[in-house]
C-alpha cells in the first residue's frame, strides 16, 4: 500500500505516464422500480480511481486557506492546456512532513454516497500521481475535477448572493426556502450529517447564473474533503474518535451542528430516498484498501452506517 504522501526520488519515474488503464468509476447503471420501492443497482464500469502512477510534476501548486482554522494548508492547481480546464487538489500538507492527510480519499467516499442517494454533485477522479511541492517530489493520490458550469453560466458564492438579495432578518435557510432551494438544502444537510462535513461555509456553496436567461440555480455539491476522520493522522486519534459525536462544524446554512440541521429536514423528504444497506457500503469503499489503511476504512464505514441508522431515531 502506498502512503498518501510518500517522498520519492526523481529518478524513480519517467515522464510522462498518462495511460488511462486500470481504472474505475462508480455509477448507477440500472434502477428497478417496483410498486413500493426503488432498487438501486451499482456498477464499477467507469472510472473514479486511477491506480497507475502518472507523472504530474508539471502542475504548479498554490496554497489555499484552511477554513477549518487548523494548521497546515491545502494545495490546488489547474491545467487549461486541453479542451476542458481541469482542477486538482491535494490532501492536507505540511511544509516539513509533506502530504499528511487523506482528504482526497474522503472526496471519493462521499461522491459514491451521493451517487447512491441520487444527489447532484461535482465528479472527482482519484489519481495516483507524482507531484512536486516546493521543490520536493511526492508520490500521492490527488483529486481531479472539471468545471461544472455550463458555457453561458457565471458563479457567485451563496454567501454573496444571499447578502445581495436577502430580505430583512431573513436567515440563509429561510432565504433558500424562499428561492425554491429547500430540497437542495435538505440533501446537503443529509450528506453533511452522514459524513460529518466540517466545511460548508458560505463560499463552499455556489449559485450559478445563466447570463442569457438570467436563471439561477444552486451548483452541484462539492468539496467534502474535511469530513469523516480527516483529522485522524495517528492510530490513537483514530481509535479515540467518536463517530457519533456532534462536533461543531462550519455551516453557512442552518446551524453549527449537523445533528440539529438534519433534524430540520421534513420527514417526507426521507420517504423517497434509497435505503442504504451494509452491502452498499461494500461498494462505497471498494478498491480504497489499496490506498488507505484498513483501520481508516473500518472507522469511516462505521461512522456512515451508525449515522444512517440513527436518522430514524432523530
Amino acid at each position: 500500500m502506498t502512503s498518501l504522501g510518500e517522498r520519492v526520488d526523481k529518478k524513480t519515474i519517467t515522464h510522462p505516464l498518462n495511460r488511462l488503464t486500470n481504472v474505475k468509476r462508480f455509477c448507477i447503471v440500472k434502477i428497478k422500480e417496483t410498486v413500493d420501492k426503488c432498487q438501486v443497482i451499482w456498477s464499477c464500469d467507469m472510472k473514479d480511481i486511477i491506480y497507475e502512477l502518472r507523472d504530474m510534476r508539471y502542475l504548479n501548486w498554490a496554497k489555499t486557506r484552511k477554513s477549518s482554522g487548523t494548521g497546515g494548508s491545502f494545495l490546488k492547481a489547474y491545467d487549461d492546456t486541453g479542451k476542458k480546464k481541469k482542477y486538482y487538489k491535494l490532501s492536507d500538507s505540511d511544509p516539513i512532513k509533506g502530504i499528511v492527510g487523506h482528504e482526497c480519499v474522503n472526496e471519493i467516499v462521499v461522491q459514491r454516497l451521493l451517487v447512491f442517494l441520487g444527489i447532484e454533485h461535482l465528479e472527482y477522479t482519484l489519481i495516483h500521481a507524482l507531484v512536486t511541492v516546493e521543490g520536493k517530489d511526492y508520490e500521492t493520490y490527488l483529486c481531479e475535477s472539471e468545471d461544472y458550469k455550463n458555457a453561458d453560466e457565471g458563479k457567485v458564492s451563496l454567501e454573496d448572493y444571499y447578502a445581495m438579495n436577502k430580505k430583512d432578518s431573513e436567515t440563509p435557510l429561510d432565504f433558500c426556502r424562499r428561492m425554491g432551494w429547500a430540497g437542495y438544502v435538505y440533501e446537503m444537510f443529509l450528506i453533511d450529517y452522514l459524513v460529518l462535513n466540517r466545511d460548508r461555509h458560505g463560499a463552499n456553496i455556489e449559485i450559478l447564473r445563466n447570463t442569457k436567461t438570467k436563471r439561477v440555480r444552486p451548483a452541484p455539491l462539492f468539496d467534502h474533503g474535511l469530513s469523516l476522520v480527516c483529522r485522524c493522522h495517528k492510530m490513537k486519534e483514530l481509535d479515540d474518535f467518536d463517530v457519533m459525536e456532534d462536533r461543531k462544524v462550519q455551516a453557512f446554512v442552518g446551524t453549527g451542528s449537523t445533528l440539529v440541521n438534519v433534524r430540520n429536514i421534513p420527514a417526507a423528504f426521507f420517504h423517497d430516498l434509497p435505503k442504504l444497506t451494509e452491502s452498499d457500503l461494500d461498494t462505497v469503499f471498494d478498491g480504497l484498501d489499496k490506498i488507505i489503511g484498513r483501520e481508516y476504512i473500518v472507522k469511516m464505514r462505521d461512522m456512515i452506517w451508525k449515522r444512517w441508522c440513527s436518522i430514524g431515531r432523530i
